[in-house]
């Protein structure tokens, strides 16, 4: 959606942060574990390499490095953050993780809660603080994606072990007059009719969760089809084109998902970020991470025009267009 004329502020996006663990698991590394090769791996993902959680390392841990990164980058402290949303789908303690990284923080005024929508959740937490912002009631919004969901693969089955990674990215927002709105328009869907495609679900005979389960040709044809939909809305909604994006960021899936998106929206591919090369599927932290890495490298500077979109279980996703800075 678009902004409202009842909105009485706008939002800037002032900081971004990144983290992943110290522990690197290669293609080769898998090939020892797993039936499977770097060449195949590499054909069908782009994946070389994935970060995997070391001991002493948890979603806490990352997304507490990642948010400080953010505020530093914002040049605000932490006591000044009124508000903390972590998307995750791997919290460290099933009743949250956003108070642990408050506690770490030390951000003692922040409400701090976690928000649930897997490799969609940083983009639905985007759009979700930002309407605590335009509704004028906080000031600075410290905005998390991070998962592990290392923890959570059947390291046997080389469909879907090949894929994730752990990490965390973190987002500073906001509040700014409402005539220097810089979150231009946005789409978020959900369709639970395909929830069985992607699955971390709970076994009761188990009394704990199961690995990860996933119809990866299924999660394929959805994703070419559905992207493409949420990111024509929210540029049209922002009253932009396609020719008007400086960037696209999309969540980091597959690369082959990357490559079928632009190629649908006939966008340039030296406008698409990437990095699953080095950082493979980290859900909710894959696309922050990847604002922040291009943000340092100074390849997005303030002014451009972004476009951000996740997509994956639920079935969710969504888009958001945006001004950098």
């Amino acid at each position: 959606m678009s902004p409202s004329c009842a909105d009485s502020y706008g939002v800037r996006f002032i900081g971004s942060g990144s983290a992943v663990p110290t522990k690197v698991l290669t293609n080769d590394d898998l090939a020892q574990m797993v039936d499977t090769s770097d060449e195949w791996i590499r054909t069908r993902t782009g994946i070389q390499q994935r970060h995997i959680l070391a001991e002493g390392e948890s979603v806490t841990s990352l997304a507490v490095q990642a948010a400080q990164g953010a505020i530093a980058q914002a040049g605000i402290s932490a006591a000044e953050l009124d508000l903390i949303v972590v998307a995750t789908s791997t919290t460290d303690d099933l009743f949250g993780t956003a108070g642990r990284v408050q506690r770490e923080l030390g951000a003692e005024r922040a409400v701090a809660f976690d928000l649930s929508a897997a490799c969609s959740g940083f983009v639905f937490g985007l759009v979700t603080c930002a309407q605590f912002l335009r509704t004028g009631v906080y000031q600075n919004i410290l905005l998390i994606g991070a998962d592990a969901l290392s923890r959570w693969v059947d390291w046997s089955d080389r469909r879907t072990c090949i894929l994730f990674g752990d990490g965390a990215g973190a987002m500073v927002m906001q509040s700014c007059p409402r005539s220097e709105d810089c979150l231009l328009g946005f789409e978020l869907r959900s369709d639970g009719k395909g929830n069985e495609l992607l699955n971390l679900s709970y076994d009761g005979d188990r009394r704990s969760f199961a690995p990860v389960t996933m119809n990866g040709q299924e999660v394929y044809r959805f994703a070419v089809t559905a992207v493409p939909d949420v990111l024509e809305k929210a540029v049209h909604r922002a009253n932009l084109s396609m020719d008007d994006l400086d960037w696209l960021i999309l969540h980091q899936a597959n690369q082959r998902i990357i490559d079928a998106v632009i190629k649908r929206l006939n966008i340039p591919p030296a406008k698409a970020v990437s990095n699953m090369a080095r950082c493979a599927n980290t859900s909710a932290g894959s696309i922050p991470i990847a604002l922040h890495q291009w943000i340092t490298e100074g390849k997005i500077q303030a002014g451009q025009i972004l476009a951000l979109s996740g997509f994956g279980a639920g079935l969710s996703w969504g888009a958001v267009v945006l001004r950098w800075g």
